[in-house]
């Protein structure tokens, strides 16, 4: 498992600059999964009103967190995934139990897409695209298959859920790096029966680091969603902010 020394960005559109969006880059230290919950409320309710954009990307520290449409787990299920040194948090969001650990780039944007394209199914695309070509700068030939997320043969190397309200996006999709594979063995990951999971790592028989991902995501991303990079700061979550409601996401993350 990679240490927990690590960086989150926000990436926050509040301007355009030659007809192109420009994204806030901020670093941050390493957060909770339910801190990340509250730092996406606070950019969705400030995005409700005009066309801003966020992304978070972050690392967690260890986590498997369920979907609320799910029926719950096993008392004994939950212990024993406690017992092995992670939270386990019941996510307000759709999709079954997935991990979230050091080693994993896990990118939450939030964005309004009444600057884009009205369409969640071209968003979803669009993320896909982003992470097979950070894939293909690695020199590994990932692509999409029935199931969501971004895949190399049968291993899924990279999570994705979304959630769409009013246009505004939340959520998002978590790209393993150097991620302790073993996490997953406790699971069946994302309820996918019979696949596998890998990394960057795994496939490049080296160690990849989320820091040295974190460049070619952010090219990639930029490149894609045709954006400007600028830094920024992170805002404090406000007191009204909760998580988002478990009936708004689909998928996993």
């Amino acid at each position: 498992m990679s240490g927990y020394s690590t960086s989150l960005l926000i990436l926050s559109w509040s301007w355009m600059q030659g007809g192109r969006p420009v994204v806030e880059v901020v670093r941050l230290g390493l957060v909770s999964y339910q801190e990340a919950l509250l730092l996406q409320q606070v950019y969705v309710n400030r995005h409700r009103s005009g066309p801003a954009h966020t992304l978070l990307l972050c690392q967690h520290l260890p986590v498997y967190t369920t979907g609320i449409r799910h029926k719950p787990y096993p008392a004994t299920v939950l212990d024993h995934l406690r017992e092995l040194g992670a939270d386990v948090y019941r996510a307000n969001r759709g999709g079954l139990i997935t991990f979230h650990g050091p080693g994993q780039l896990v990118c939450y944007p939030v964005l309004n897409l009444s600057s884009f394209k009205k369409s969640v199914r071209w968003y979803v695309c669009e993320l896909e695209k982003t992470i097979i070509s950070v894939c293909s700068r690695f020199g590994i030939n990932a692509s999409t298959s029935p199931h969501t997320g971004v895949w190399v043969g049968d291993n899924k190397i990279c999570a994705i859920g979304i959630h769409c309200g009013r246009y505004i996006t939340s959520h998002g999709l978590a790209l393993n790096c150097n991620t302790d594979m073993s996490w997953f063995s406790h699971i069946v990951p994302c309820g996918i029966e019979g696949k596998g999971v890998t990394s960057l790592s795994a496939e490049l028989r080296r160690d990849v680091t989320v820091e040295e991902t974190v460049p070619h995501l952010l090219d990639a991303f930029g490149e894609q969603l045709n954006c400007q990079l600028t830094d920024g700061h992170r805002p404090e979550p406000d007191g009204n902010s909760r998580g988002p409601s478990a009936e708004d996401f689909s998928g996993c993350p």
